[in-house]
């Protein structure tokens, strides 16, 4: 179906892997395309988990396709930036949480990616940067926006402005992942952490993750009424009945999504 992509299912966990070993997995609008249409058709009531990650065990995603950038004009250059940018925002937003699975580098577009992830998950050879300012150029992805909030705004400006990359152990010291493994076991961590998710209630999760994202910007005031509200909302599914139930009744639930 995909040039660029290859899907696995396994159980209520999908795997995505960006599959263009030539480039190092390099991001083109081919596969910002091919990316953008399988988000807009993911099935959240038939996946509770998505796992992000990249083909071969040298690059998660190497960054943007330079060769496509070099000939853009300042139209195009936007062009290209905000597609990326939009592309990445589906998958920030997407209803179920999604675990980026970082195999070696992730420099640019493809950190840019990693950050759009819920959760980071790195081989112990993985390597994280903004090189962009090296070509002339910023991150285009928002990398701007989401570095500053994960690691603070001093640390991703020392990042960003000297195109600096950091080896896995650093970027767990600063915050931009959340675990760092042998490079043998990077699936099966991050399957491990997409299963525990899978086998919570999948309305509440997304709650969450809604509660999460959209509170970040507000008011102290305002993100707690708005969690308040949503906490409530969670009062009228099937899943909070069963699941308190089975507690009470030191049983176990299988949770409908309803």
């Amino acid at each position: 179906m995909y040039e660029h992509l290859k899907i696995e299912e396994l159980g209520a966990v999908a795997i995505l892997t960006i599959s263009a070993p030539k480039s190092l997995n390099a991001l083109n609008t081919t596969i910002l395309n091919e990316l953008d249409d399988y988000l807009t058709h993911f099935d959240c009531n038939k996946y509770r988990c998505l796992i992000v990650t990249g083909d071969g065990e040298k690059s998660f995603v190497a960054g943007a396709d330079i060769s496509e950038m070099a000939t853009l004009n300042v139209t195009q250059g936007q062009t290209f930036g905000s597609r990326g940018a939009g592309v990445f925002r589906k998958l920030e937003t997407l209803h179920v949480p999604v675990i980026a699975a970082v195999n070696g580098f992730a420099l640019g577009g493809g950190c840019e990616l990693a950050m759009a992830c819920d959760i980071r998950i790195c081989s112990d050879n993985a390597k994280f940067g903004q090189p962009e300012v090296g070509l002339g150029i910023i991150p285009g992805f928002s990398g701007t926006v989401r570095l500053a909030r994960l690691v603070g705004m001093g640390m991703a400006k020392q990042l960003i402005y000297t195109g600096r990359a950091i080896k896995a152990n650093e970027a767990l010291r600063i915050g931009l992942v959340n675990e760092v493994v042998p490079q043998a076991e990077l699936m099966e961590k991050a399957l491990e952490i997409a299963n525990q998710i899978a086998a919570q209630a999948p309305l509440a999760v997304k709650s969450a993750k809604l509660c999460i994202n959209t509170e970040w910007d507000m008011e102290a005031d305002e993100a707690i009424m708005n969690e308040s509200s949503i906490f409530g909302h969670c009062f009228a599914t099937e899943d909070q009945k069963n699941g308190m139930k089975a507690f009470l009744e030191k049983g176990k639930c299988e949770f409908q999504g309803k």
